[in-house]
């Protein structure tokens, strides 16, 4: 449902506006998105006890100088009992500038630590085969193989050495 709402609110946002005006918008907004991550931040803003103009001047605190868009959409949300959306919208708008500049980013998941020659090659490859701007990050976790997962492609490729192993067994029983 939340995802829905937010739509809306990107929609509005993405008309009109340049890619330079969007990036603002988009950092500002992810400034204020970072916030969510603390729980005495969270409990502020569900608490029935505080304002709304107060919690709507606790999210512009985070702000420098917020351009005008941020403040009013801001204050919208505040008016609406929305501000709880401001981290989707986060998440939709790096999707739609993403899309507009052609440039996405990536996770490589293995066992042990690639070189960075190595990475730049998967990098160089993907960026080639997908004709987009691509930057992988490396993230070593218990996955016994190698596995590249683009998000915003909708891109998974994984080579499993117990999948190899299995199919391997597979192919011998079936020759006997």
């Amino acid at each position: 449902m939340i995802e829905l709402v937010a739509k809306r609110y990107i929609k509005a946002l993405m008309t009109q506006r340049d890619n330079d005006s969007l990036n603002t918008v988009y950092n500002e907004l992810k400034t204020i998105a970072s916030a969510f991550n603390d729980e005495k931040f969270v409990s502020i803003l569900t608490s029935t006890d505080i304002s709304v103009e107060n919690k709507i001047e606790l999210i512009l605190s985070f702000l420098d100088n917020g351009s005008a868009v941020v403040v009013n959409l801001v204050k919208l949300l505040g008016e609406k009992k929305r501000l709880d959306i401001i981290p989707e919208i986060v998440k939709g708008l790096e999707k739609e500038l993403a899309v507009l500049n052609n440039s996405y980013t990536g996770i490589v998941y293995t066992n042990k630590e690639l070189s960075s020659a190595d990475m730049d090659k998967l990098n160089g490859q993907f960026s080639k085969k997908f004709n987009v701007n691509l930057e992988l990050s490396q993230n070593v976790c218990d996955y016994n193989g190698i596995k590249v997962d683009i998000d915003g492609l909708g891109c998974e490729v994984a080579f499993s050495k117990e999948r190899l192993k299995s199919q391997m067994i597979d192919h011998i029983l079936k020759a006997v």
